[in-house]
């Protein structure tokens, strides 16, 4: 620790003798309402170039969907301001990009639709970046967009009682999800595609199979003490009537994350049907785990975000082998295999 010390008042001092560093404003103009940044891509090999910076792009850029309907892209390194897409007709309210790096950009609006955008060098047009696609069905605004880490699928929440599944190599409409009893208002993929989960004002998360679009599993937001009480079974009448507002999964894939309006956050092992753990929290609307794990942001109406430390668990040989399986098998494709059935159940996530 003494040592530590040391280093950081010298750190300081050079600190000092340099002029402290500033903090970065974007200045958008509008209200913001959404962010993504976008892949970090893979360390380039010696005389190769970043894929972002080969086409022009900075290594890491940030996009802002504003309540005008613009988006604004951003150098994140400098802060300057790189461009602006222009579309989208109401407020821009969720926006994510592709995982792969490919900087495919997915917009989601009030004005009912989802946009996607191509950044990259070969999406560009004499107009600026080419707008790939627009995604129209939605009859009421969008507000939640996700797309699958393998970039096969695309999920949208527009506060209906569905949620939508569009293909990300066509832009065309897969299925509708339906079983909610309200508005669905979040929804995430598994890192391994394999699982897609939907929250909604029902109080209920809903655990897909996105290929099949069969519903697996319904966590039920119950009050405190009932969820505390693993020995008791749930009923009908004792579901908490509180909304939900979002829901994440973690790194590893056997965990989920919610908030909902009863002011707790709960984390939810994979296997069990009752929350692991609980924190109390306040006018509280989305949640995001750590990239590597074992910490949950969360943020709230009154401006704040708060740090929780999380569940980390070393995955089993088993899950990291259906985890590396399931990256690029589907569903249907597991079905086929020449394997014992029970084998079959866990590679699709049916035996819970």
């Amino acid at each position: 620790c003494k040592t530590s010390e040391r280093k950081s008042r010298g750190s300081k001092a050079e600190a000092r003798s340099r002029g402290a560093a500033k903090e970065k404003t974007l200045e958008c103009g509008q209200i913001v309402w959404g962010l993504a940044f976008s892949a970090w891509p893979p360390a380039a090999e010696e005389g190769e170039t970043d894929p972002a910076c080969a086409v022009g792009l900075p290594c890491l850029i940030l996009a802002t969907g504003l309540n005008d309907g613009q988006i604004k892209v951003w150098e994140v390194q400098t802060g300057h301001l790189l461009f602006s897409l222009l579309g989208h007709q109401d407020v821009v309210r969720d926006l994510s990009f592709a995982p792969n790096g490919s900087l495919i950009l997915v917009s989601a609006s009030r004005d009912k639709t989802l946009r996607v955008w191509d950044l990259s060098r070969d999406g560009r047009s004499m107009q600026g970046w080419q707008q790939v696609q627009v995604l129209s069905g939605h009859v009421q605004w969008v507000y939640c967009c996700s797309i699958s880490p393998d970039c096969s699928m695309l999920c949208s929440a527009a506060g209906e009682k569905s949620a939508l599944l569009w293909s990300m190599r066509s832009y065309t409409l897969i299925r509708r999800l339906e079983g909610h009893q309200s508005s669905v208002v979040s929804c995430d993929f598994s890192p391994d595609s394999a699982l897609l989960v939907t929250a909604s004002y029902d109080a209920c998360v809903i655990m897909w199979d996105p290929y099949t679009g069969e519903q697996l599993r319904t966590l039920r937001h119950v009050p405190l003490h009932s969820a505390l009480d693993y020995s008791s079974e749930v009923h009908s009448s004792e579901v908490h009537t509180s909304s939900l507002r979002s829901v994440c999964f973690s790194p590893e894939g056997l965990y989920l994350a919610t908030v909902a309006d009863d002011r707790l956050l709960r984390i939810w092992a994979l296997e069990l049907r009752s929350p692991v753990a609980f924190a109390p929290m306040t006018n509280g609307l989305c949640c995001m785990y750590f990239p590597h794990g074992g910490f949950i942001a969360t943020g709230t109406r009154d401006g704040h975000v708060q740090f929780w430390t999380a569940p980390r668990v070393l995955s089993s040989l088993k899950h990291l082998c259906r985890k590396a399986l399931r990256t690029f098998l589907t569903t249907y494709q597991v079905l086929a295999l020449p394997i014992p059935r029970k084998l079959k159940e866990f590679l699709t996530y049916r035996t819970f």
